[in-house]
């Protein structure tokens, strides 16, 4: 979703007056694998003393969370969260089944590794790459449990093991620009065929399961959708991604 902002109540005639603002830009979630991982937070870009003008127009874009996929499929990325300059980039989305692609993808926080037969390293957080970072790599798998995506404090867990356990969702990190202190940007955890649920990381991360359907992201933080485990690669699917939020805030 993109709208255009507007700065007003400063100044007097048509004489833009500069002034700091404070942001919080939080990108989509990536989406949980089917019979695969948790996915991606999405990016978490925040700064204080960002100039901005009375009577300018800035663009904001409010990123979606991916949707889930089902049968085995890997998880999509988030969409994009933008304010002016600053891009978030959209949650990495988790491995799924072997037989379809285990390997997450990257992102602001990157998706975890699926199920697989094999050691799987999971989805590179911070990319593309800004200072301070975005977010955390999410976890490796290997055997039947599924990874847990990155959040913006913490990488995913990794999955796999005896038991086959999940691992859970990389947590987020803790923000007051609403007016309260909301956790935003954890990452969705790992599904798992037998290890039983994992946790979604603090900020919005679905529930990983060994049913047939992940927990979604949480909307409106950016949260991974959490992965699913299920009794085989066909009807399972993954969580979907919580969709991003921008906050900009000022001294009126």
């Amino acid at each position: 979703m993109s709208f255009g902002y507007q700065v007003l109540g400063f100044g007097s005639g048509n004489v833009p007056i500069p002034f700091d603002a404070q942001y919080l830009v939080i990108a989509g979630g990536g989406a949980g694998g089917g019979h695969g991982g948790g996915g991606g937070a999405g990016g978490y870009r925040t700064a204080t003393g960002f100039s901005v003008k009375t009577g300018v127009n800035y663009t904001v874009t409010i990123g979606a969370g991916a949707s889930g996929v089902n049968n085995g499929r890997p998880g999509t990325q988030g969409s994009n969260s933008v304010f002016s300059s600053i891009t978030s980039a959209g949650g990495g989305g988790a491995g799924g089944d072997d037989g379809y692609g285990s390997v997450p993808t990257n992102g602001g926080s990157g998706g975890g590794a699926g199920v697989s037969g094999s050691q799987r390293t999971g989805g590179s957080g911070n990319t593309p790459s800004t200072s301070p970072s975005q977010g955390n790599n999410g976890g490796a798998g290997s055997g039947n449990g599924g990874a847990g995506g990155g959040g913006a404090s913490a990488v995913g867990g990794n999955g796999g093991g005896n038991g086959d356990v999940a691992g859970d969702g990389g947590a987020g990190t803790s923000n007051s620009y609403s007016g309260s202190a909301v956790t935003y940007a954890g990452g969705g955890g790992g599904g798992s065929y037998q290890g039983g649920n994992s946790s979604g990381g603090a900020g919005g991360g679905g529930t990983g399961t060994s049913g047939s359907v992940g927990g979604a992201g949480t909307a409106n933080t950016g949260g991974g959708g959490g992965g699913s485990g299920g009794n085989s690669q066909n009807g399972s699917t993954g969580g979907a991604g919580g969709s991003g939020i921008v906050i900009i805030r000022y001294v009126t």
